[in-house]
């Protein structure tokens, strides 16, 4: 819907003062002064006049869910448990993944309709730290901090992570802190310096951190100040 109608429609001013605030410099969309009356206007663009927050379609929703292992990171599928089903059935619509976790793995999932927003939380050129509590089947070796750090070559798809962080809580356990979240990226790497992770827990994505209260299947609406922590 284009900018100008969508200030008109839910307002209740006309189309000329919506035009005017517009080419006034009055109006952001997701973070940038839009001067466009014409713009086409996505539901969940975020679109502020004079500062303050304008609704502008569906209610955004946003959760979190501890995800127990052996639960598909899917919104669908035809023969498998999947986290969507974890979610009480009249808040599913139009929900998706933002960051998936393999099968076997556990811990932070979060799911939103909002995929502006999310696509802001993922994007390795955000760069926003995602923190995992790994175990693994060997010993960590002493060379995997300074191998971490430099990046790993991934050959199948020719590039090399960005640097990433690894800090060690026993001989077979570490929590890991990278900035991307490529396919199977921590198991990857610890392939990569001959190792392999028996148990990943995803455990933060920015500054949204796993609530402690939610036992494993459990979901929670996000608060405003989680949604906001995302740039």
């Amino acid at each position: 819907m284009k900018l100008s109608r969508i200030l008109s429609n839910r307002n209740g001013i006309s189309r000329q003062q919506a035009n005017a605030l517009i080419a006034a410099g009055r109006v952001t969309v997701d973070g940038s002064r839009c001067r466009e009356a014409a713009r086409d206007i996505g539901r969940f663009s975020r679109v502020l006049v004079d500062n303050e927050p304008f609704q502008t379609g569906e209610t955004a929703r946003y959760f979190m869910l501890n995800k127990p292992a052996g639960i598909l990171s899917a919104t669908r599928d035809p023969a498998h448990e999947t986290v969507l089903d974890l979610i009480a059935p009249e808040l599913r619509a139009g929900l998706h993944i933002a960051g998936r976790l393999d099968r076997a793995s556990t811990g932070l999932l979060i799911l939103t309709n909002d995929g502006v927003w999310s696509r802001r939380l993922t994007e390795p050129v955000v760069k926003l730290p995602k923190v995992y509590r790994v175990t693994t089947r060997d010993l960590i070796r002493a060379d995997t901090h300074h191998r971490f750090a430099e990046g790993i070559w991934f050959a199948y798809e020719g590039i090399r992570t960005s640097p990433s962080e690894i800090d060690p809580i026993g001989s077979r356990e570490a929590r890991v802190t990278i900035y991307e979240g490529r396919y199977h990226q921590v198991k990857r790497m610890f392939h990569a310096v001959g190792n392999q992770v028996t148990s990943l827990h995803r455990e933060r994505m920015g500054a949204i951190c796993l609530d402690d209260r939610l036992m494993a299947g459990q979901y929670r609406p996000l608060t405003a100040e989680e949604i906001a922590s995302v740039p």
